[in-house]
């Protein structure tokens, strides 16, 4: 398993994370499929079009919309205000992607990134990539 470290610059972020994920997989030997991990709960991954880097924004806003701050929260730990609806956002996006390898290499769709998603920065976070035989 590797271990790739970021940084998000905003409360609610999505960063492409494809070629770091491909470099991790460059250190590992074999798998028919790589597992991209996320270890926190207020951040996903998500496979989506990566050529345009609006459709990432686009993402953002949607799950702003769809999950508001603005909602009754009963889960309010942090003094900047509630942040579950980070907890949400993350449950929607899901805590990893599995994504199956040719010839060591991702086999992804011709316009298709593995973005991390970031709902509560901004944060040093993680992502584990492991290959799976």
């Amino acid at each position: 398993m590797r271990e790739i470290t970021l940084r998000t610059d905003r409360k609610t972020q999505l960063l492409d994370i494809t070629r770091r994920v491909q470099d991790a997989l460059g250190e590992l030997d074999g798998g028919k499929a790589a597992l991209v991990y996320v270890p926190h709960t207020t951040a996903g991954v998500t496979i989506n079009e990566a050529a345009d880097p609006l459709v990432g924004e686009d993402i953002e806003s949607a799950l702003q919309r769809v999950v508001d701050e603005g909602w009754p929260w009963k889960h309010v730990d942090d003094p900047d205000g509630p942040n579950a609806p980070s907890h949400v956002r993350s449950t929607l996006t899901g805590p990893q992607v599995l994504v199956p390898l040719r010839d060591g290499k991702l086999a992804l769709g011709t316009y298709q990134g593995i973005y991390f998603c970031e709902y509560d920065g901004p944060r040093d976070r993680k992502v584990y990539v492991a290959t799976l035989s």
